[in-house]
């Protein structure tokens, strides 16, 4: 071979070399290229088919407005109890009764002397009549020259004095009736009654206990109308109103029955170490299975 053949012969090995090590780098960049640009394609898929949520639920306590301890007005001792827990009652009725004899006794003698002085006054009022028709017959008498000036002022003195004793008595009326009057407000005191309609939910206190003021005695309960308090975010400020019909669902099993309430407070500014405002509503309808102190979800249309 020549020297020039043996130079192309190895001029071509060389581009046959060249060509056959760079012709598989095609493939890997379209592979990579479709590799970048798949997932791209789902996020947009999925962001695409997010549902929004359609409700926002917040809970809260089943609460009765009437709802108190009710607790004894004087020191005393319970001498009969009149209601058990679970009784429903009425506003007025008793639910016990503190030992009442001593002020009974003192009240029987406040009576007696406010009779005694309403005598004495209705005695000194008829003198006080006599002396004035007295005074008026003298001054005709001194008038015709009968009788002289002195027997005149005897008889005014004596007409004026007594004016005064009827009015010292009178005082003394209005005391005694006002010390009856203190008296029969303690008596009050020893009949421990219901503040209004509901049911006894606790007793505290078993007869013959010794009990002072503002000791609690019961704690009664409303039964009706139910409500419930929640916090819904800040977010909800001026979209809900009193009005509104949302949904309640008990809390412990919100697929079993769901109720109705009707908004009927919101708090008019947002609290804020929470965000967050307070809103009260009122269940309508029928309310079979809550009670007061359950938990419950209320489900409000959601606000972005």
């Amino acid at each position: 071979m020549t020297k020039i053949g043996m130079t192309t012969a190895i001029a071509l090995w060389l581009t046959a070399g060249i060509a056959c090590s760079s012709a598989p780098a095609s493939p890997p960049a379209t592979v990579a290229a479709s590799e970048s640009a798949m997932p791209a394609a789902r996020v947009e898929t999925s962001t695409a088919n997010t549902p929004s949520v359609p409700e926002f639920l917040a809970s809260g306590p089943i609460i009765v407005e009437d709802e108190v301890d009710v607790a004894a007005q004087r020191d005393g001792v319970v001498s009969k109890i009149m209601a058990e827990p679970g009784a429903p009652v009425k506003k007025g009725q008793r639910l016990a009764m503190l030992d009442d004899r001593q002020i009974s006794a003192d009240l029987e003698a406040a009576r007696a002397k406010t009779r005694s002085t309403e005598n004495d006054l209705k005695n000194w009022e008829a003198e006080a009549k006599v002396l004035e028709a007295d005074y008026s017959r003298a001054q005709k008498l001194w008038e015709a020259q009968i009788i002289p000036k002195e027997q005149l002022d005897h008889a005014r003195y004596k007409a004026e004095s007594d004016q005064w004793d009827v009015r010292r008595v009178s005082e003394l009326m209005t005391n005694a009736k006002a010390t009856e009057q203190s008296l029969e407000l303690e008596l009050e005191k020893t009949r421990v009654t219901a503040p209004f309609d509901g049911i006894v939910a606790r007793r505290y206190v078993r007869a013959g206990q010794s009990v002072v003021k503002n000791d609690r005695l019961f704690w009664v309960t409303a039964v009706a109308p139910l409500r419930i308090r929640v916090t819904l975010p800040e977010r909800f400020l001026g979209k809900i109103h009193p009005g509104i019909v949302v949904g309640i669902t008990p809390a412990e099993n919100s697929t079993s029955r769901s109720y109705r309430a009707k908004v009927i407070q919101v708090s008019p500014v947002v609290d804020p170490s929470s965000d967050t405002i307070e809103v009260l509503a009122e269940l309508t309808g029928t309310t079979a299975g809550l009670k007061p102190g359950m938990r419950a979800n209320l489900h409000v249309p959601n606000v972005p």
